[in-house]
């Protein structure tokens, strides 16, 4: 169950991420943002897996999907800091993103990695429930 506690960082991180991301693209502008970004995902990235001493052989597929893991992680901020800049807020913006990512998630894993079994019929229920969340919470935004 330790699992739980880099979850619970992971919402915790993300969950203010387009808050952090919208603050400093207008101080900044987008593309200064953007740098922000990589800078500290960069550091990130290079100094975890040093201090940790998780750095050792790598297959080339693996590497592979790790480097296009990061581009779609980079390709995200970039996405999210074009839609503040064209008039998107994070109160909008983010419900969207992360109402919408878990059910893009769940479909390109059943693509990636086809379930043995049908998905349970409460699997699209769980999509319908997302999207009204997501819609209930954008309906009812802070204003």
């Amino acid at each position: 169950m330790n699992w739980i506690i880099f979850v619970i960082g992971a919402i915790l991180s993300w969950g203010t991420y387009g808050v952090a991301l919208s603050k400093g693209q207008q101080m900044l502008g987008p593309l200064k943002a953007l740098l922000g970004v990589g800078l500290s995902y960069f550091l990130i990235a290079v100094l975890v897996p040093t201090l940790v001493g998780g750095v050792g052989g790598f297959s080339g597929a693996g590497a592979k999907f790790s480097l296009l893991g990061g581009a779609l992680g980079a390709l995200g901020a970039v996405c999210i800091i074009y839609a503040f800049r064209n008039g998107g807020t994070p109160v909008v913006v983010m419900p969207l993103v992360f109402g919408g990512a878990p059910l893009v998630n769940a479909i390109t894993t059943m693509i990636v990695t086809p379930p043995k079994e049908s998905p349970s019929p409460m699997l699209y229920v769980g999509f319908v429930l997302a999207a009204l969340g997501g819609g209930l919470v954008l309906y009812n935004k802070p204003h």
